[in-house]
């Protein structure tokens, strides 16, 4: 009886570390801001623009179900303030709530993103690291594609729009800040 729980084990085992759990990955890409207008300084004064730029993201996914997943992740994004000629790095963490299209352990994986994040801004002269950001939340959403390439790399694709407050308390400043951000990405399966 013991030899046959141990090839019962063994089985299972088998099985299970061939099931795709989760994933971590490293993109980059373009943060393409269709609302660019944050506000002015003065009442009558000209409206500070932001730039689009670059961006750089860690994603982690836990797949729970054939169909869906949970994805957690950080991204840094660097911008330019058009008027003030200078750099404006923005912090973000997210949670998405993943749907796909195929099955966990498809070579192919389209999938529908939603979720939560925060965004935080720097000012220029300010760093992360002395406290003086501009935390916003906010919601987003997309979609993306993941190919296997071998049983433990794969490639993405990915398309969100960000939609979040608008930083700095400035004059003349209304509706939502939008970041579309493109990007693609290799990451690992375990």
């Amino acid at each position: 009886m013991t030899r046959w729980t141990l090839v019962a084990y063994l089985l299972w085992t088998a099985s299970v570390a061939r099931a795709q759990v989760g994933e971590a990955s490293v993109s980059m890409g373009v943060s393409n801001f269709r609302s660019a207008r944050l506000g002015s300084v003065a009442v009558d004064g000209p409206s500070i623009k932001l730039d689009n730029g670059f961006r750089l993201a860690a994603r982690f996914t836990i797949n729970t179900k054939r169909f869906i997943g949970h994805e957690f992740g950080y991204a840094y994004s660097r911008s330019n303030l058009r008027e003030l000629d200078s750099p404006l790095p923005i912090h973000q963490g997210f949670y998405n709530f993943l749907v796909y299209a195929t099955p966990e352990g498809a070579r192919v994986r389209p999938f529908a993103a939603g979720g939560g994040h925060f965004s935080s801004f720097y000012p220029p002269g300010t760093s992360a690291y002395n406290g003086n950001g501009y935390t916003k939340f906010g919601l987003n959403y997309g979609a993306g594609v993941k190919f296997k390439l071998n049983d433990l790399l794969q490639m993405r694709f990915d398309l969100r729009n960000y939609v979040t407050g608008k930083p700095f308390d400035l004059l003349n400043s209304s509706g939502a800040l939008q970041q579309l951000e493109y990007s693609a990405g290799l990451g690992i399966v375990f």
